[in-house]
């Protein structure tokens, strides 16, 4: 066997992990903020929680994060590093960003208040903001200690994939719901219907606070007896901070870590204008988790294969290839999420009553959450389509461009949020977040059409007209479906609406695929290929 065959079916079989763990960590998610739906609904509770987790879940997601900085830095100086210097090196680092993070920790427990109005300024208007603001810094000093979490589980992350160690650190996001769902539960046995009335807001939004923090403990706990098996460090401190490898380590970890968190300066500003609005908070979390499920499952499958064939492929005398890959990549995210926007355009609210309405989450409560994610489905495409670009930027060696273009789209982002917001309220952020990703996928298109000399554009347009008009035939069948069922079956029950949806989606997917297959494209068979390796078929 080559070698070339041994790594295309090793990283097969990490593309299978990924996807796996990651779908099972997706579910436990849903199901957390179904919970957290039939317990609290859009009320002050969960409204305070989303203002107080944007830092520390900010510093989760950028610095723990699986291909977060940290992360990308431990993998990228360990795969090349000589095995005996790993767990000096591990500990040291961990000793360096601890102390670090630390300090970071402290600080944000003394100066909880002012942060959050730096967050959400909106919060000190009116009697009932000024509830959610208190209740938003007690759950922000409970969570603070998510920081220095933050750094340890990247750390510890990065350590396990450079020893070929990738089910714990995918499948590890699933304790965070667990344990915040455990919490609802005990809250709902001890309070009863009591739960969802306002004058338990500041007790539930405790539980969430808590419940989120003895997840990310959970999520370093976890990683601390494999990281003992593998030879990868120990709790010790280690002060070696002029070791070669330490300092490697930071030259990519301080670098990737701005370019990063320009991604989620973005959150910030949507939240930003959020605070100005009563229960947009909620309805952006609620509405973008309906969203992120399938993106992050299908971003795997599609990206994780792509980036090294894009990487083989970067000499000039290989771009007519690399023109190719990349538009069997933007096709394949074209086939994926093309439909799903049009069954979530159309089915947004039964959709949204199904997955959340229940308990607290009423029928008003499910009408604004599925205004947001009409304009969320709407934006699938160009938010995988420029991650796919993205991707051909740095197997070019050039990282620099999307960073540029990263720091540019957070001033066009508050611009829009700041236009928009007047005349669409909560939508308008989505709607000024889609825009900006439309903006960045031309302008990538743009560059990488002068960087290679030229993209062949009509070759192109082909393919995507024709999916662009299965996509509008899509829509209208989900949609005369569904109100077909209505009429026979009428509009209320929990199966009711199940079969209801079921039955539209189903229908608009086999009318896309009947127009899929009439146009024959050779990316259909890579991604049929694709779902049955995964499937083990």
């Amino acid at each position: 066997m080559s070698e070339s065959q041994k790594s295309s079916r090793s990283l097969a079989g990490i593309a299978g992990i990924v996807a796996v763990a990651t779908l099972i960590s997706k579910v436990f998610g849903l199901v957390r903020q179904q919970a957290i739906a039939a317990a609290f609904g859009v009320g002050a509770a969960v409204d305070a929680y989303n203002y107080a987790y944007v830092i520390p879940g900010f510093l989760l997601v950028l610095l723990g994060g699986i291909n977060g900085p940290f992360h990308s830095a431990i993998v990228s100086v360990l795969a090349k590093g000589n095995k005996s210097e790993t767990a000096p090196l591990i500990e040291t680092i961990t000793t360096l960003v601890g102390g670090v993070l630390l300090l970071a920790t402290i600080g944000l427990i003394i100066f909880a208040a002012p942060l959050i109005d730096v967050v959400a300024p909106g919060l000190s208007q009116t009697a009932e903001s000024l509830e959610i603001r208190a209740i938003a810094i007690q759950q922000f000093q409970i969570m603070a200690p998510m920081a220095l979490l933050a750094g340890l589980i990247g750390i510890g992350f990065g350590a396990l994939n450079a020893a070929d160690m990738y089910w714990l650190p995918s499948i590890s996001p699933l304790f965070s719901s667990v344990s915040l769902i455990g919490g609802i539960l005990i809250l709902a046995v001890q309070l009863g219907e009591k739960i969802i009335q306002p004058e338990y807001a500041m007790i539930g939004g405790l539980i969430l606070a808590w419940g989120t923090l003895v997840g990310a403990i959970l999520q370093w706990l976890i990683q601390v007896p494999a990281l003992w098996r593998t030879g990868l460090g120990r709790l010790r401190l280690r002060f070696n901070f002029r070791h070669p490898g330490v300092q490697e380590v930071t030259k990519v970890m301080i670098p990737a870590t701005l370019s990063s968190g320009m991604l989620h300066i973005n959150v910030y500003t949507d939240l930003f204008f959020a605070s100005y609005i009563p229960q947009a908070a909620a309805a952006l979390a609620y509405s973008g988790l309906l969203v992120q499920t399938p993106l992050g499952i299908i971003s795997n499958v599609i990206l994780v294969p792509f980036l090294p064939i894009f990487s083989r492929l970067t000499e000039p005398e290989n771009w007519q290839d690399l023109k190719y890959r990349i538009r069997q990549a933007l096709v394949l995210t074209g086939i994926t999420m093309l439909p799903l926007s049009a069954i979530m355009v159309t089915l947004a609210l039964p959709i949204v009553r199904v997955v959340y309405e229940r308990y607290a989450f009423d029928l008003s409560a499910s009408k604004f959450v599925a205004s947001v994610l009409i304009v969320y489905a709407v934006g699938m495409f160009v938010y995988l389509g420029r991650d796919v670009l993205v991707r051909v930027f740095y197997a070019l060696g050039d990282g620099e461009t999307p960073l540029k273009i990263s720091v540019i789209n957070i001033f066009i982002n508050a611009l829009l949020d700041y236009l928009l917001i007047s005349t669409f309220g909560a939508p308008g952020l989505v709607l000024a977040t889609v825009g900006v990703n439309i903006i960045s996928m031309v302008v990538f298109l743009w560059l990488l059409d002068r960087k290679l000399e030229g993209l062949p554009w009509g070759e192109w347009l082909i393919p995507f007209s024709g999916l662009i008009g299965g996509t509008l035939a899509t829509g209208l069948v989900c949609l005369g479906v569904f109100w077909a069922c209505q009429l026979v079956l009428g509009t209320e029950g929990f199966l009711v609406q199940l079969l209801e949806l079921g039955l539209a989606s189903f229908s608009g997917l086999a009318v896309f695929g009947l127009v899929v297959m009439k146009m024959d494209l050779p990316e259909v068979d890579i991604f049929a290929a694709r779902i049955k390796q995964k499937l083990g078929i």
